[in-house]
């Protein structure tokens, strides 16, 4: 949750702009499934991953939920996208039943961020970075270990969300439920465009988003079409 005095877009204007964006979301999606079904190999890089999502489930299925260290990443969240965009931190309270974050400056971004940026993958993805800068973290080991921690991560955050997400989310109505959804989708579809070819090595990020961008105006063309195939047909 966030505390800001800001002007409030209208939520109406959002719903419009979220259904305007529906392709974009389609594309999204298709070209995240092709980049998957293209960047296969379950050597040092999915069978980790795999492996520590599955610790994760069982961690999460069977296990009490962590919830005052999920609310520790979501808060923390929305004070690293603050800090982006140039705003302050005033305060911030975590507890396991909730938090909140008291800040100078807000937008949609700042309000979803926490649904769709996996933060403590972010901070699996620096530690091993500057293990790799410090202490020459690159052999197979340690690159297993990696993946398998991201995996966990990664699964941490979507289970979690998810989880949360049954509740109402006083950051998801100040959006609006259409838009809140529609960001959130195409802010995880991005996370695995540009995750996914970096972690794989088989499709280059930039492949991705052309992939993304070909779907999306492939899709708007069709609907196009049709609509002036229709708009012929009412005339005649």
């Amino acid at each position: 949750m966030r505390w800001v005095l800001l002007a409030v877009v209208p939520k109406w204007l959002k719903a419009i702009l979220a259904l305007l964006l529906l392709p974009v979301c389609v594309g999204a999606a298709v070209a995240t499934w092709r980049v998957m079904s293209l960047s296969g190999g379950a050597d040092i890089t999915w069978a980790p991953m795999a492996a520590g999502a599955a610790c994760w489930l069982f961690i999460f299925l069977m296990l009490p939920k962590p919830m005052w260290l999920y609310v520790l990443g979501h808060e923390l969240t929305h004070a690293v996208w603050t800090w982006l965009f140039g705003g302050r931190v005033r305060q911030m309270k975590v507890t396991s039943r909730g938090g909140h974050v008291l800040i100078t400056r807000d937008n949609f971004l700042i309000t979803l961020a926490p649904y769709f940026f996996p933060f403590y993958a972010v901070l699996v993805i620096l530690g091993f970075l500057l293990g790799h800068w410090l202490g020459g973290w690159s052999d197979m080991w340690y690159r297993a270990g990696f993946h398998l921690l991201l995996g966990a991560a990664y699964a941490f955050h979507l289970t979690l969300t998810w989880y949360i997400l049954q509740d109402r989310q006083p950051d998801i109505t100040s959006q609006g439920w259409l838009f809140s959804v529609v960001i959130i989708f195409l802010g995880n579809t991005l996370v695995l465009l540009l995750g996914v070819p970096l972690l794989a090595g088989e499709i280059p990020v930039i492949t991705a988003l052309e992939w993304w961008r070909d779907e999306t105006f492939g899709l708007l063309q069709q609907i196009e079409d049709s609509a002036r195939h229709w708009l012929g047909r009412i005339r005649s």
